[in-house]
């Protein structure tokens, strides 16, 4: 039997074939997966040469699942820091850096002492050194203004710039079913 969780990861498909989420992308543990095989809620479309035994059957780990029911995704995004940082790309909308995420910060553009609110529309990703340079100033006071106007995004441009972003560890299996920006074999 395999040991934790985290080590035959099952990559979840919506009904559409699509990741339910690519950052962070849509896993679910070796448990939980066999478990909605049972429950007859998914499909298992790859599967891991690992197998658990029970005292009456066999099941290989599932690799990658569909959901059989299509699960519609949230139409407005979630107001959060990540997703600032992830709408704008973890680039300072300053200077253009990229910088680690324990590095960003984020910046109203209308500091909220002149009345500025913490809402999409005025909030950009900054690194700490654009940020102190603003300081309490307006962008025309400090002539630094944002490289793309803050807005709310919709949840399928904060997928798609997910995709920017694949993570560490990516099983064969699912390579078929996740398309990355990464250059392809010729």
């Amino acid at each position: 039997m395999p040991d934790g969780g985290q080590q035959f990861p099952a990559l979840v498909l919506n009904a559409d074939f699509r990741p339910l989420s690519y950052f962070p992308l849509s896993l679910w543990c070796w448990q939980d997966a066999v478990k909605a095989v049972f429950l007859d809620r998914v499909s298992v479309l790859s599967e891991y040469d690992a197998e658990v035994r029970s005292p009456s059957q066999t099941i290989r780990l599932p690799s990658v699942i569909a959901l059989k029911d299509y699960v519609p995704g949230a139409r407005r995004p979630a107001f959060t820091r990540f997703n600032v940082f992830l709408r704008d790309a973890f680039h300072c909308q300053y200077c253009g850096g990229r910088e680690p995420t324990p590095e960003l910060t984020f910046d109203h553009v209308i500091p909220r002492s002149r009345g500025g609110r913490t809402t999409w529309e005025n909030v950009v990703t900054a690194c700490s050194g654009c940020n102190l340079r603003k300081g309490n100033n307006l962008p025309r006071e400090c002539r630094m203004f944002p490289r793309h106007a803050p807005r709310q995004p919709s949840t399928w441009e904060l997928q798609e710039n997910g995709r920017a972003f694949p993570p560490n560890y990516l099983h064969e299996s699912w390579r078929d079913y996740l398309y990355w920006d990464t250059e392809l074999e010729s």
